[in-house]
């Protein structure tokens, strides 16, 4: 499953506040480190695209109101299956390359 960084630090987030409803508001601080951040108006729009693509990878719920032309995500909460990715994310390491030696023993 391809997760873009953003969508990374979405998860992580909502991992990391214990089944709590989150703010989608408060992802902007994700663009503070960048030197060329986008547009603010860009932002919000990035943001709710990754958000809506999690939810449509079943990793998200979007709590917010719908109109006839549109739907608004306010807030966010991860599913089971979000938990299962967010902490995979968290655990993974990058193995070391063991060398094996002709008896085959690790050093």
């Amino acid at each position: 499953m391809n997760i873009s960084k953003l969508q990374k630090f979405i998860l992580i987030t909502a991992y990391l506040n214990k089944g709590k409803k989150i703010s989608r508001k408060g992802f902007e601080r994700f663009y503070n480190s960048y030197k060329n951040k986008p547009k603010k108006g860009d932002i919000q729009n990035i943001i709710t695209k990754s958000s809506e693509r999690l939810i449509d990878k079943e990793l998200l719920i979007g709590y917010g109101r719908r109109t006839p032309h549109k739907s608004f995500i306010d807030e966010i909460n991860l599913t089971a299956k979000g938990r299962k990715v967010a902490k995979k994310m968290l655990g993974e390491q990058q193995p070391l390359p063991f060398k094996i030696n002709r008896k085959g023993k690790k050093t």
